[in-house]
């Protein structure tokens, strides 16, 4: 999804009463699967919209976006290292780490 499409998709669910909290990076070090700015949405039901890179750091961002709409409701950034993907040393990993900045969009 384009960043227009993710604050189209973050105006619709916020005007039909639907919590979200949108994820994006911020800054990366080395190899990742995506560049500053890349952005996803995450709903309490667990639905996504974009995406932060996929795999391991995506579940990360995924968690840490469910856990700030359902219990903390503060925004929180999150730092990714994915040099060590699912602890399988030597894996299919991107070898960098990534920062993401995860914030709560209650409805109005």
């Amino acid at each position: 999804m384009t960043t227009q499409e993710i604050f189209r998709k973050l105006a619709e669910l916020q005007a039909n009463g639907i919590p979200a909290c949108l994820a994006t990076i911020t800054e990366t070090a080395g190899s990742t699967p995506r560049e500053p700015g890349a952005k996803m949405i995450v709903c309490a039901d667990g639905a996504i919209y974009g995406s932060v890179g996929g795999g391991c750091g995506e579940n990360q961002a995924r968690s840490a976006a469910l856990r700030c709409l359902l219990k903390t409701k503060a925004p929180e950034l999150l730092e990714v290292d994915l040099n060590d993907d699912l602890g399988v040393k030597g894996g299919d990993v991107c070898g960098g780490k990534m920062w993401i900045f995860v914030e709560p969009f209650r409805p109005h």
